[in-house]
């Protein structure tokens, strides 16, 4: 007679993609053994011990046989702790503690405890959306129940306990389907821009990037405003679609980074310090985790102090400021991850900050200004939209004018006009005006004779490069939209290339 062979469905993860796995498990006669087989990481090879201690904390036991898993195909590399619950599964199938063909309909997640309890993992509703597009359903641990019912996936099962799982499938104990019973959305209040007193153009500066999705860099002495005004940049900017929630949840799913109602719903703002290292900044490590440039997929990724970053770390965001995704290589596989973020940068003009101000810059000066700021490379300066210099406003004056409201205006109402300048967009396009194509600038961008011959001079005498050319169009049609207006006029372009004179963050 052979030996039984029991067959259960898990995934492996390769980026934000999950690959089927089999899970094949078999008990045949010999010396006592267990062995799992399919190129498993050490995380892996440990389900055995997991697996025998949660079995005798139920009163089982493994039989005195051998037990070979196989984990299939054999040559896809298999990582985490979710397969513990599946090769479980297969094994209480082969025992006949679980009957045959009921689990085939199910992909298997889970990690297992020593006392049988199923412990969250990462990977949830990625998993749940390649069940979904296989057409059968998803078995998970309770903790990672609302990350699985978010997919739409119909046929949720999540237990807490191996012994749960068991009951259910010989009917002693059987639970019904998750439910989603809560709203999709909820609006989170942040500061908003009214808090921070004066620095009028800083905040136009914010909003033109706001409503085309540019890239920003804001330099100035200690106490300007720019980390203030930073963290209040989420308060206008539009609310995430569903599908843009999708995506960053898949993401933050990977990265073990949800929150506890399971969805990413407001779009991410990461501000890693300047110390973090490549593999944090663009992801890798170990298992290719995703970094801080795809964690803000969909969102701001703010580095205060970037001149403080080292320069190989600095020249790494390049290629996806361009992109908007990034690949990962390594020796047995290349992952991408989708990198699409709103650039935030924040820097003093000098090593003490007081460059400019007589009174308190150093004896230095200027010479300890440009090598400050020469720390930043100028294909990395190119890839930047808009440019502002921040001063320290009059703190009397400008105070008196915002306590007695004359002089503010609220993160609300700035919104508004972000979310019409993307309807604009939106009518007109299918991207933000930051992500148009050469070609869309073509068809897009339409210059008269005067705001071509305005930026014609201003090439000639700052010999912008093409890349900064393709920029000064793309803020020109962003200013456009924010005024409704179907034509870019010379107001349009003359507003947007005062945001470009990078020479006023260098010194002459």
């Amino acid at each position: 007679m052979n030996p039984p062979i029991s067959f259960t469905k898990t995934v492996s993860f390769l980026g934000v993609e999950a690959r089927p796995i089999e899970v094949q498990v078999q008990i045949a006669p010999g010396l006592p053994a267990f062995q799992i087989v399919g190129l498993p990481d050490k995380t892996v090879g440990e389900s055995k011990e997991r697996i025998r201690a949660s079995f005798y904390s139920m009163g089982l036991a493994l039989p005195s046989k051998r037990i070979i898993v196989n984990l299939a195909p054999a040559d896809l590399p298999k990582e985490g702790s979710h397969y513990d619950v599946p090769i479980a599964l297969g094994v209480l199938e082969c025992l006949g503690s679980i009957p045959q063909n009921h689990l085939h309909q199910f992909y298997i997640i889970g990690e297992l405890g020593l006392d049988g309890s199923l412990a969250s993992i990462t990977g949830t509703l990625p998993t749940t959306l390649e069940a979904s597009s296989k057409d059968v359903g998803i078995i998970c641990p309770k903790t990672c129940e609302k990350e699985a019912i978010w997919a739409g996936n119909d046929r949720v099962l999540a237990f807490e306990t191996l012994l749960q799982i068991i009951n259910h499938f010989k009917g002693v104990s059987p639970l019904p389907y998750s439910k989603l019973d809560t709203p999709f959305f909820e609006d989170k209040k942040y500061p908003g821009f009214e808090d921070v007193i004066g620095q009028g153009m800083a905040k136009r500066v914010l909003e033109i990037a706001a409503a085309g999705g540019h890239n920003v860099l804001m330099m100035g002495t200690p106490g300007a405003g720019k980390s203030m005004l930073s963290s209040r940049f989420l308060s206008i900017l539009p609310s995430m679609d569903p599908k843009e929630a999708l995506e960053t949840t898949i993401i933050h799913s990977l990265a073990g980074l949800l929150p506890p109602e399971g969805i990413v719903t407001s779009r991410p703002f990461r501000s890693p310090h300047h110390s973090a290292s490549i593999p944090a900044l663009i992801g890798g490590g170990q298992r290719s985790k995703p970094g801080e440039i795809s964690l803000s997929h969909n969102g701001v990724l703010f580095l205060d102090e970037i001149a403080e970053f080292p320069r190989a770390v600095l020249e790494s965001l390049r290629q996806p400021m361009e992109n908007g995704d990034i690949t990962v290589s390594r020796v047995n596989h290349h992952i991408t991850y989708p990198a699409k973020f709103q650039l935030i940068a924040a820097m003093n003009p000098c090593r003490c900050g007081y460059f400019g101000i007589v009174e308190k810059q150093c004896h230095k000066a200027p010479r300890c200004a440009g090598d400050y700021q020469n720390r930043l490379s100028g294909p990395l300066l190119d890839r930047f939209d808009l440019y502002i210099y921040m001063s320290p406003p009059p703190l009397l004056s400008t105070y008196q004018k915002d306590v007695q409201h004359t002089n503010v205006e609220t993160s609300d109402v700035i919104k508004q006009r972000v979310q019409r300048a993307r309807a604009y967009q939106k009518n007109r396009q299918s991207t933000l005006n930051a992500h148009l194509s050469n070609e869309d600038i073509k068809k897009y961008v339409k210059l008269d004779n005067d705001s071509f011959h305005m930026i014609q001079k201003f090439e000639k005498k700052f010999q912008i490069s093409t890349r900064g050319f393709h920029r000064i169009l793309k803020v020109s049609r962003t200013i456009a939209d924010l005024h409704q207006h179907d034509n870019i006029t010379c107001d349009h372009v003359s507003e947007a290339l005062q945001y470009r004179l990078d020479d006023l963050l260098t010194i002459s």
